[in-house]
């Protein structure tokens, strides 16, 4: 999502004679955007925006953070970090033309909107092989330890035909890969249409060759959806599916709005649909009041489902959440890590036991670039994301390869092109 808003923000800029440089010392106007969902990234953000601060020797360079951390904490950040020229939340980008226009420093503006979607500003795209479109903001879940809500506000969705509008522009420019996007990208509702209309929409757009989508919710899983993407070859056999938690009191206490057997009937329907699909997820441990049994449960979830890959964190409360304001953080830091080990040790062996099923076949890859330990290797990936490192044969950036894979390390695949 911060991706899709810097290519916004960059689309806006450049009205007014801006134009993008990688290099920070030849830049009038450097902008970091933010994310708060997690501590070590809020503090990434702000202290990637205090190594430029020695640019500011020039009085025309003006520095300015953008996202979600503005939104969270615009007065800590005006005291202090008064060295930030902009801070702009989210749903602020447009106050750009007022800022450049009228020179108006230092400027602040983190007010969140019920209706802003940008949907009418073409991003400039910054990558030739995937295109984002965001074709929703904001979340109504309130997950209990969850900030995004109060970042970026309630849920509105982007106009159907303006997401088909969106796909037809990027199929002329012929990127093989567009992602769609939403806090919980499966709770589109714009009028009579509903997420499995946009996918199949989407689907239907000539020349996209591949369809992702991220983040979806549970709840938000149709028979109408799973069908769709079972009919349609362009979308992606990949899900991203949160569990969070396997232990049905902890999800209840997340507000996460399903339980551990809710959940394993989920992926029991997805796999009858859709036999080859890959499944990951993100899991959180030590929440507060998570007892040896509620860890259990969720090892138990991620035995029965065997997720392809996961992203695992431990809990941390975030200022500003229901958690952090009404549960008390009673696991111990040793406890945490003991665990987030356990889970991951565990979901090493199920990502490398799937992998290793897959040497020997032959699978589509679309090549993303050359590796950075060997310029002779190409990178790329499958359509269920998992990361192909080409050792021989030629493969062109850009374009679909049938790649033989021949090994496997941790989370990566290697393979080579048949001559």
């Amino acid at each position: 999502m911060n991706e899709a808003d810097s290519e916004i923000v960059s689309s806006i800029i450049e009205r007014y004679g801006y134009s993008r440089t990688m290099k920070p010392e030849a830049a009038d106007l450097i902008l970091v955007n933010s994310c708060t969902v997690r501590e070590n990234a809020e503090k990434r953000a702000i202290a990637r925006l205090a190594q430029y601060k020695g640019y500011k020797k020039d009085p025309e360079v003006k520095l300015g953070l953008l996202g979600c951390v503005p939104a969270r904490n615009k007065k800590k950040l005006q005291k202090e970090h008064p060295f930030i020229d902009i801070v702009l939340g989210p749903d602020s980008y447009r106050k750009f033309e007022e800022i450049l226009m009228q020179e108006h420093y230092p400027f602040r503006d983190t007010d969140l909107s019920k209706k802003e979607l940008y949907d009418d500003i073409l991003p400039q795209r910054q990558d030739e092989l995937n295109a984002w479109i965001a074709i929703m903001r904001g979340c109504n879940q309130f997950c209990s330890y969850c900030i995004v809500p109060y970042t970026r506000g309630r849920e509105r969705s982007r106009p159907f035909n303006s997401i088909i509008k969106a796909a037809e522009e990027i199929a002329t420019k012929n990127i093989p890969q567009v992602t769609l996007l939403g806090q919980n990208v499966n709770a589109y509702q714009y009028e009579e249409y509903s997420f499995s209309d946009v996918l199949k929409g989407v689907a239907g757009v000539q020349g996209i060759r591949r369809i992702r989508f991220m983040s979806p919710h549970p709840k938000g899983f149709t028979q109408k959806m799973l069908k769709v993407m079972r009919d349609n070859d362009n979308i992606c056999n990949h899900i991203h599916l949160p569990l969070q938690s396997g232990s049905s009191k902890i999800l209840e206490s997340m507000n996460r709005t399903y339980t551990k057997n809710d959940y394993l009937k989920l992926v029991e329907q997805i796999k009858k649909h859709i036999p080859e699909i890959a499944l990951t997820t993100d899991i959180i441990v030590g929440f507060p009041g998570e007892t040896d049994h509620d860890f259990k449960d969720t090892l138990d979830v991620m035995k029965k489902v065997g997720f392809d890959n996961a992203f695992m964190f431990q809990y941390s409360p975030r200022p500003g959440t229901y958690a952090a304001k009404h549960m008390e953080d009673n696991i111990p830091y040793k406890l945490k890590n003991e665990r987030l080990q356990k889970v991951i040790e565990l979901q090493h062996e199920h990502t490398a036991r799937k992998n290793k099923k897959l040497v020997g076949q032959k699978l589509e890859v679309l090549v993303e670039g050359t590796s950075k330990k060997d310029k002779n290797e190409k990178i790329g990936r499958t359509e269920s994301d998992k990361l192909v490192i080409i050792k021989a044969g030629q493969g062109k950036i850009g374009e679909f390869a049938k790649v033989k894979i021949t090994g496997t390390a941790g989370v990566s695949l290697f393979g080579e092109i048949p001559q």
